[in-house]
């Protein structure tokens, strides 16, 4: 074991432990605690705070999902497959246009009635958003409703995955309150969920309290208190001490600590990989990129940085996505890789990750050793990632080190191919630009039928694959905390859009 990790492992930061002493002391859900039965409200660790004010058009999206506060017109099942949420029922009317029907009895948290206006508003709303969210970045859509409770939706291009589209969080359904006229958007006390957004103090904690009434089953605690706690060791302690309850992306080092009872890990849809700027840099040479990707040791990854809790890289999409194995072919057109006495003359590049996967930073540091090894000379820069997305976006750095779940838009892979890898798109950190790749990209999302398009999609990676934009590093396993002899109900998703639900209790 690493100096690093036995470090790691033998303290709570004191600054972490002074959050958590505070959380202890102060949390409203301590007002319940002798209760039983789920009449107490959750104290909750989430690992990542608000990057963009709690918009539903970026990441904080999935927040908002995971604790159970905004919805879609649909949900997905655990097979993908879309299901009914805010809209009761659907079909599809001709080749470009669908037609929903809005459920009856959904209330908005802000006391208003959810109709086809509320629908078509939150969808034209997303549309128009800049930048637009991930999930509409292979597609444009236009919602409009006919009547009270009847939405017609329309894309540019034929849309199979439309339903399973919807579910995504960053197409919530929110209340007309929630869109200011300087086009911000705010989802506290708007949306539809079981829980409401009551309260958001920045980056420290948030308030949320049971809707009593939301159209399903009603919530069986009374309300949330969550703490963003970017320091994994601080969650795992916090959960230790049953500070919390349930404590998100328990790091590796922890896990064997705190034991089975405590810990829950299941496979996930999620690839760690190495993206590497084209746009400019010493990256922009596909011959160093190469060279970059034939230092990388994934199994020296998965064994030591993981602790055997990862599965070594097989492609940008792992175990997860079980059916990408049976498909996959060789990665094509790749550049053989510069030399390296090539390499050791290059500039230094600047290699980023951030801190609220604790596992990162150590791969950054394991990569790096790696890359110099390999004759680059390379600077480590480490910080919370809502102080890093905007840059790495902007394409500032050479090389960024990112956790992505590859089935988070759409549950299907298309959207993630979409965002990260084309010309147009939005999560495009590599800053890629390949006609090969737009083309076997469109593809796949062109096809209606599953088989086909699953094919086209293992193309599609093959094509990005060989341009060396990404590195695939490892494939992560989820490992979320509580305590299974008091804590009910929470979702182990490997989509990662549910985390606490209406069933979820404490007793």
């Amino acid at each position: 074991m690493s100096q690093t990790r036995r470090l790691r492992r033998a303290a709570l930061p004191l600054a972490a432990a002074a959050l958590l002493v505070s959380t202890a002391c102060t949390s409203s859900g301590d007002s319940g605690s002798g209760g039983a039965g789920g009449d107490r409200r959750l104290k909750v660790a989430l690992a990542f705070p608000p990057a963009q004010a709690m918009s539903p058009y970026g990441d904080d999206a999935v927040t908002l999902s995971r604790l159970a506060v905004v919805e879609g017109l649909t949900r997905l099942d655990r097979n993908g497959e879309a299901r009914p949420a805010l809209a009761a029922s659907w079909k599809r009317d001709g080749d470009r246009a669908w037609v929903f029907t809005v459920r009856e009895g959904a209330v908005f948290h802000d006391g208003t009635k959810l109709d086809a206006a509320a629908a078509a508003r939150s969808l034209t709303a997303a549309q128009k958003a800049s930048p637009k969210p991930r999930v509409l970045s292979d597609t444009t859509l236009t919602a409009t409703a006919e009547g009270a409770d009847t939405v017609r939706i329309t894309t540019k291009d034929p849309d199979p995955l439309l339903p399973q589209r919807l579910a995504n969080p960053s197409l919530s359904i929110l209340s007309a309150a929630a869109y200011g006229d300087d086009g911000t958007v705010d989802p506290a006390g708007h949306a539809t969920g079981p829980f409401t957004l009551a309260k958001v103090n920045g980056a420290v904690s948030a308030t949320l309290e049971r809707h009593d009434a939301y159209w399903g089953a009603k919530a069986k605690a009374p309300g949330i208190d969550v703490r963003f706690v970017a320091d994994g060791t601080a969650r795992a302690n916090a959960l230790r001490t049953k500070d919390v309850d349930v404590a998100e992306y328990v790091p590796v080092s922890q896990a064997s600590l705190l034991g089975d009872g405590l810990v829950h890990a299941f496979p996930s849809a999620r690839t760690n990989g190495l993206s590497l700027n084209t746009g400019r840099g010493v990256f922009a040479d596909p011959a160093m990129r190469a060279a970059a990707r034939e230092a990388v040791d994934s199994a020296a990854l998965a064994d030591g940085v993981y602790e055997g809790r990862a599965d070594t890289a097989r492609g940008l999409l792992g175990p997860g996505v079980p059916w990408a194995s049976k498909l996959r072919t060789a990665p094509t057109g790749r550049t053989k890789a510069a030399a390296p006495a090539e390499v050791a003359k290059t500039p230094r590049i600047v290699l980023a990750t951030y801190s609220n996967r604790p596992e990162l930073p150590e791969a950054a540091t394991v990569v790096q050793q790696q890359l110099e090894k390999r004759g680059f000379t390379v600077k480590q820069v480490v910080r919370d990632y809502a102080q890093m997305e905007a840059d790495a976006l902007a394409g500032k750095y050479d090389a960024f080190i990112q956790a992505r779940n590859t089935l988070l838009d759409t549950a299907d892979p298309v959207s993630y191919l979409a965002s990260d890898f084309t010309c147009d798109g939005s999560f495009n950190i590599s800053q890629l630009c390949a006609r090969p790749v737009d083309a076997a990209v469109d593809k796949a999302a062109s096809l209606a039928g599953t088989d086909a398009r699953h094919r086209a999609e293992m193309a599609a990676e093959a094509a990005i694959l060989g341009t060396d934009a990404l590195v695939p590093l490892v494939h992560e396993r989820f490992v979320q905390g509580y305590d299974e002899t008091r804590v009910r109900g929470v979702a182990l998703d490997p989509m990662e859009r549910t985390l606490i639900t209406a069933d979820t209790r404490v007793g």
